[in-house]
């Protein structure tokens, strides 16, 4: 019962505060693409390429084995770790309380979301030239959440909610996709005695929460020690902040009923006078003790999964998202030849579009016209068309993955980095524009 007033309706929730991120990301990358063409180019891969040093004693915590991290590494793994965090903390509210909450909730958008991952996959083996270029497979997995849910806000309520949940759900399960991928494909040189000493730390911070520790300051102070150990462990750190989520309690210290409770005796206590001259009135030791006692008690009835979850959300959607997507969207059409057009660009493109769209598409119409599973409700073969196409908004996780596939490559790293780059932005917006107006015509015809 208390579940289901602190964690109410969370898919909703996740939607509300990721919707409006879309516009800003298409902002910062149009901006990037733009100074990556001009004169300031230059500056820009400068300021990107420079060295920065957080210092402890003798510890530098922007370090790698001695070596100092550059500023376009921190973004791509120490930001990008708190918005893993932030997927993580929404994986587990989901799993308790949301639409993978129960088998039968989950298990259509599941199937969309394996279709989605495995199709792409195989449509990149098959038309990707042979060599370092299929290190990109597991480009084309992923769907963005902020695009994909703004492209849907666009059509106002005429989209029924079961569809928005129904593409914010098999999103999710694409970030779990994701984060597998990336743990098992995209680390290397293991060091075990790093590892190790991250495994205590976690160990320490799940003994926390049993404990019934809520103090974030605790999950957030030995989640960064978690996070240095596994960036210097040969995992890649970003794993570090989806560990650590769900170590976070969502649980709160105090029952709603009690807390319910326990503010009406305080009020009680307060004075009910309405003679109080408010411009001039100043409260008495015992009012700001009941005051803060109050105070006390809102904090205690929300858990620290949901709290931390709540405040991280204009963190991401405004600063670490817009600043990953300045960082790794550029792309420079100066040494751009067609030929480029139809390697990896062509080959991110077919993926996200097609493969993507095929994937949810038929996993989904061949699960329901078995009987296996059922359509949510208000959903039908039309609406699903539409959906499908916006499940090839890459974007985000995207760009991380092109990122780890190709940026460390010492020949033609950074001309596969530019070519799958101008194909998940080209591929995400094509996907996107498709999506919109099918869905548009869809509900427009009725």
């Amino acid at each position: 019962m208390l579940s289901g007033k602190i964690f109410k309706s969370p898919i909703r929730h996740f939607m509300k505060t990721k919707i409006n991120g879309g516009a800003i990301l298409l902002f910062v990358a149009l901006a990037a693409m733009i100074i990556a063409n001009t004169p300031w180019s230059e500056a820009y891969n400068s300021f990107f390429a420079q060295e920065v040093v957080l210092q402890f004693g003798s510890i530098n915590l922007f370090s790698v084995h001695g070596n100092n991290m550059t500023l376009m590494a921190i973004i791509n793994d120490a930001l990008m770790a708190i918005f893993f965090f932030s997927v993580g903390l929404e994986i587990k509210r989901e799993v308790l309380v949301g639409e993978l909450s129960s088998l039968r909730k989950a298990l259509l958008p599941v199937v969309a979301a394996c279709g989605g991952m495995i199709i792409p996959i195989l449509i990149f083996f098959s038309i990707c030239p042979a060599g370092p270029a299929a290190r990109g497979a597991a480009i084309p997995m992923a769907t963005d959440i902020a695009f994909s849910l703004g492209v849907l806000s666009l059509l106002g309520k005429k989209i029924p909610l079961s569809l928005k949940i129904f593409l914010t759900t098999f999103a999710v399960v694409d970030d779990i996709g994701g984060i597998i991928v990336i743990a098992t494909f995209y680390s290397s040189h293991l060091i075990l005695e790093y590892l190790l000493w991250a495994l205590l730390v976690v160990l320490i911070l799940w003994l926390g929460g049993r404990l019934g520790i809520n103090s974030k300051l605790y999950y957030i102070t030995l989640g960064i020690v978690v996070w240095y150990l596994f960036l210097n462990s040969g995992i890649h750190p970003t794993i570090a902040g989806v560990i650590v989520a769900f170590t976070v309690p969502a649980r709160p210290k105090l029952n709603i009923y009690r807390y319910v409770e326990a503010i009406r005796n305080s009020l009680q206590k307060l004075p009910e006078t309405k003679d109080v001259n408010h411009k001039n009135y100043i409260l008495s030791n015992s009012e700001v003790s009941i005051l803060r006692h109050v105070e006390s008690l809102s904090d205690k009835v929300i858990s620290p999964l949901q709290s931390m979850d709540d405040n991280l959300h204009p963190l991401v959607n405004y600063i670490v998202m817009p600043l990953f997507a300045f960082a790794n969207a550029s792309i420079s059409f100066e040494h751009l030849t067609l030929a480029d057009l139809g390697g990896v660009t062509f080959t991110v493109f077919i993926a996200l579009v097609l493969g993507k769209f095929i994937g949810i598409f038929s996993f989904t119409w061949i699960a329901v016209k078995t009987k296996w599973l059922s359509m949510p409700e208000h959903m039908n073969s039309k609406n699903l068309l539409g959906v499908s196409l916006l499940g090839g908004i890459g974007f985000t996780v995207s760009l991380f993955i092109a990122n780890l596939s190709y940026a460390g490559l010492s020949e033609n790293g950074l001309t596969l980095l530019n070519q799958a780059k101008l194909g998940i932005i080209s591929g995400s917006l094509f996907a996107g524009s498709m999506g919109y107006f099918l869905l548009n015509y869809f509900y427009k015809s009725k």
